[in-house]
């Protein structure tokens, strides 16, 4: 491999836009209870009206609204109590005008009634009569039929994320099972004959692969299913056994370390062995995680990622992760969402023109705004990462960033 040839490298736009060109992992059906997070497969109409009957939203009386207008403290209007309705209740009598019905919360309105009067605004006189204090306009203290949701209406849509309130939606409408796209399986394979596993004590030459874990913890939280399938040593065999494993196994696969320039990493000639492989790019125009490989093998999206763990993360935060999503057939409005804080950056940041800086740093509160302070740090110290509440983006055609700039902290979400 020529180092002309490593130097072609690619904006970060661009290999965004490749790993949305990726498919959606098939469906499947899984109970209401285990939804949140998922993806949906399908939108969500409403097969009713809800609430189905109109409903006070306060204890006290249904009444007709124009039997009230005008009351005041001085001059009360007086309604006759007919009748009572409590939750879960239908009612038996109906309210004419200068009638009242006693309700509580959650009960169902009766017939002619059009408002509710709050508890607070009346006085009974004795068990047939009150007086109200305080005019009640219509619909007030009531919600009606089909005012939360419309029968027919669509209320959820496809490529949507399942969160609690999604999940209450779907039980006031009686789903039990819900449509969703499969969790995607991540390999994670980790490469270098210096890495041995965590629990193994290292020699002074030798590293425990916290790739593999942060990873892995990463994968898990962006709704990917890992599967670590181990240490492939700096030979060609071994590593192209693994990612073939990974291949027949997984619908991506990231591969941590090897992608490096160096003859002893064999990330890309391994790549390049295999049947139906296409490399789409090695070199991306970010610092840290320039190094970083994407292809596509058998249609799967094969990842070839920094060894140093920090610059892993970054390109995981800011390439992996979205590819992920795509693929677990997030919507594209949805993708685009990036969780930011606005904050005052508290030092001056250099940059180079022609690539895309994402530099860690921790988020201050002083008084009523936020300070961005940057974690300064070599990309194989994990931890600048354990400090950093977020990346700060450096745009490509800038030389820097200025003390007292204003910036949006791209949050490192758990």
């Amino acid at each position: 491999m020529s180092g002309k040839e490593f130097f072609k490298v690619t904006t970060l736009e661009a290999v965004l836009e490749l790993v949305s060109a990726f498919p959606p992992v098939g469906e499947e059906s899984v109970r209401l209870d285990q939804s949140v997070g998922r993806i949906l497969a399908h939108d969500v109409l409403s097969d009713i009206d809800l609430p189905e009957f109109s409903r006070a939203t306060m204890d006290g009386y249904a009444v007709r609204a124009q039997s009230t207008f005008g009351a005041s403290e001085s001059m009360p209007a007086l309604l006759a109590v007919v009748g009572s309705v409590g939750m879960g209740e239908v009612p038996t009598v109906s309210v004419k005008a200068g009638e009242a019905v006693r309700i509580a919360t959650g009960g169902m309105l009766p017939a002619g009634a059009d408002s509710v009067v709050m508890v607070e605004h009346t006085q009974s006189l004795d068990e047939t009569t009150i007086e109200i204090f305080k005019s009640s306009a219509p619909l007030q203290h009531v919600i009606e039929v089909g005012e939360d949701l419309r029968k027919g209406e669509k209320i959820l849509s496809k490529g949507s994320r399942v969160r609690p309130q999604e999940m209450g939606v779907l039980a006031a409408l009686g789903r039990t099972s819900v449509p969703v796209y499969r969790q995607p399986t991540v390999a994670v394979v980790s490469s270098g004959d210096e890495i041995v596993p965590i629990e193994k004590t290292p020699t002074l030459s030798q590293l425990r692969d916290v790739n593999a874990h942060t990873l892995t913890g990463l994968v898990r939280l962006a709704g990917g299913a890992p599967v670590y399938l181990g240490i492939a040593k700096d030979n060609f065999d071994d590593l192209d056994r693994l990612l073939q494993d990974a291949l027949a196994l997984a619908d991506i696969v990231l591969i941590s370390g090897g992608s490096s320039v160096g003859s002893r990493d064999f990330t890309l000639d391994v790549l390049k062995g295999l049947s139906d492989t296409e490399i789409l790019v090695h070199g991306v125009s970010v610092s840290p995680g320039k190094p970083t490989i994407l292809a596509q093998s058998k249609q799967k999206p094969v990842w070839g990622l920094p060894g140093q763990v920090t610059s892993a993360m970054v390109v995981f935060h800011v390439m992996v992760r979205p590819a992920i999503e795509s693929i677990s057939g997030l919507s594209k409005d949805k993708l685009a969402q990036v969780l930011e804080v606005p904050a005052v950056l508290n030092r001056n940041l250099a940059s180079v023109q022609g690539r895309e800086d994402f530099v860690r740093a921790r988020l201050v509160s002083r008084g009523d705004r936020f300070y961005a302070e940057p974690v300064l740090g070599k990309s194989g110290l994990i931890h600048t990462m354990v400090k950093a509440d977020g990346l700060i983006r450096i745009e490509r055609d800038s030389e820097g960033l200025e003390k007292g700039a204003h910036v949006n902290v791209i949050l490192l979400r758990a």
